[in-house]
């Protein structure tokens, strides 16, 4: 950057005094709201308070509360979005909502709190209908109507302009991925050793199939389901259809080694590649080094929204080393991010109910796996390991000749 640009980019800190000048008028708020509450009780034991008047107050209390409900998303959301970051990543009293935040999702959550503070406006003036002139309930109307507009046009546009960024973003990241976006082995098989590839449905879902990082090319077809105790193949064919992508759930796969997890996880990203998905996997392991990295380089949010541009995420091996702590909690961080926002495939080798054992702490896991599992078709393969079963045929053939 020259030295232009670093002087230009540094005057983001006049704003500073700007926040915490904001930050002074919340709390007028503050004062503001204790002060009504006071005349409210006060009036209420004295007993010169009616029906309509304890409604216009609470209503007053209310509206005050919106309003310092906006100023703090003004101050905290303001500040993080064009000033500098406030490090709250893993803060366990960060906001939801400042989790993805950006100026546009800002822009929209606060046209709708204004829209919120003038139906209250309004409501109090409909509560006090006979001492309100007629000529301000005609305006307080038309303005709140014109505040709802306001706030559906914000919305409508937004959709668009996310789409659009996320495509950005999926694009970039297939044709220009970063070296240490995902490091694969050669080779890390957990289901059955076939390398048959599924039809291909054109250049771009094989592109898609290329860049999603797959350690072996699997698909359905190829997956032994004779020797499943469960579940029933109908369920292994009814998740190949891809549609829990569209509903934004999570597909949980558990059981044993050697049971099909990673093969039923990649056929099922070939799927959704197929279908018109970004599909990214890596394991356990390989997950939390690159999100520990981005941490490291203060980039833990950009990291999550990057992420953002693959409805798809495989993390396979869940349970097979334990987490560290912090990593327990960057693969918390990870599945919240995501939570009802787009999907994940998570093998591991342990119930859902034992991953204290792997997090390390019951408080992060129960977390974890309440919004894992919360729309998620959880599936769990119960079968002899098919390398134990090669094994055994191997034996008997070799007893056999002899």
């Amino acid at each position: 950057m020259t030295t232009l640009g670093c002087a230009l980019f540094a005057t983001r800190w006049l704003q500073a005094p700007l926040y915490f000048g904001l930050v002074a008028a919340q709390g007028v708020y503050v004062y503001k709201f204790f002060n009504e509450l006071w005349h409210l009780i006060h009036h209420v034991i004295s007993g010169h308070a009616d029906e309509t008047h304890v409604m216009l107050a609470v209503l007053k209390l209310v509206d005050v509360v919106m309003i310092a409900n906006l100023l703090i998303m003004v101050i905290v959301g303001g500040y993080e979005t064009f000033v500098s970051r406030i490090g709250l990543q893993g803060h366990r009293d960060q906001p939801e909502w400042l989790s993805h935040v950006n100026s546009n999702v800002l822009k929209v959550k606060l046209a709708t709190a204004i829209v919120g503070i003038s139906s209250v406006h309004l409501l109090q003036m409909f509560v006090d209908v006979h001492h309100t002139p007629r000529h301000d309930l005609l305006w307080g109307t038309v303005i709140h109507m014109a505040f709802i507009a306001s706030a559906a046009i914000l919305a409508y546009m937004s959709g668009p302009m996310a789409a659009h960024e996320a495509k950005a973003h999926a694009l970039h990241e297939t044709r220009h991925a970063e070296p240490q976006t995902v490091t694969i082995p050669a080779q890390r098989d957990g289901g059955a050793a076939q390398h048959d590839e599924a039809p291909e449905t054109g250049a771009g879902a094989e592109e898609r199939i290329q860049a999603a990082g797959f350690p072996a090319r699997k698909v359905l077809e190829t997956f032994d389901d004779g020797l499943l105790r469960a579940p029933d193949p109908q369920v292994i064919a009814r998740l190949g259809k891809a549609d829990f992508v569209a509903r934004k759930a999570n597909v949980v796969l558990l059981g044993g080694p050697g049971t099909g997890k990673t093969h039923l996880a990649v056929a099922l990203g070939v799927r959704a590649c197929q279908a018109g998905h970004q599909v990214l996997f890596a394991t356990a392991a390989e997950w939390g080094t690159r999100l520990s990295d981005a941490k490291a380089a203060g980039r833990l949010r950009e990291e999550l929204a990057r992420l953002d541009a693959y409805p798809v995420l495989i993390v396979d091996e869940v349970g097979y080393v334990p987490f560290e702590p912090e990593v327990a909690n960057l693969f918390f961080q990870l599945v919240s991010h995501r939570y009802e926002r787009a999907s994940l495939i998570v093998t591991g080798n342990r119930p859902l109910g034992r991953w204290d054992e792997v997090f390390g702490d019951s408080a992060t896991a129960s977390a974890t796996v309440d919004r894992l599992a919360h729309h998620a078709e959880v599936v769990t393969l119960d079968a002899d390991s098919y390398r134990t079963r090669r094994l055994e045929g191997a034996a008997v053939g070799g007893w056999v000749t002899r």
